[in-house]
């Protein structure tokens, strides 16, 4: 067990910083270019993670210390749900409206042609009633 740690450590070290070198910005990468970086973490096991961990990106610290956590809580969108929103509900509003006119449109539509209908059947001329 203790023999298989040793493979899997150092290999899960390498992955992660060959990972984390690739995510990396080039303008982010100290000392050598990020190309540089990648050959020497793969050429060299355990050495090569070990120093982009240590000395190969450029890592701030967040401003004024506060942590990732409390700038997203602190810049969090000010309507979470569509019904807080009201630009979304004004938009349902203008579109209920165009909906309700085409309904009056077409009940309008409906009421002439039964109209119409009616006076065919009765045996009116449609064109007399207009």
């Amino acid at each position: 067990m203790f023999r298989l740690l040793m493979y899997l450590i150092p290999l899960a070290l390498t992955i992660y910083a060959f990972i984390d070198c690739l995510n990396t910005p080039e303008d982010e990468a100290k000392h050598l270019p990020k190309i540089a970086w990648v050959f020497i973490i793969l050429l060299f096991w355990i050495v090569g993670p070990v120093a982009w961990l240590a000395a190969g990106k450029l890592r701030t610290p967040p401003a004024n210390g506060r942590t990732p956590s409390e700038w997203h809580r602190n810049h969090r969108m000010e309507y979470v749900a569509p019904d807080d929103n009201p630009e979304f509900l004004n938009s349902l509003k203008a579109e209920n409206k165009k909906d309700e006119a085409l309904l009056k449109d077409w009940e309008a539509d409906l009421r002439r042609r039964e109209e119409e209908l009616k006076r065919r059947e009765s045996g009116e001329d449609p064109r007399d009633a207009s």
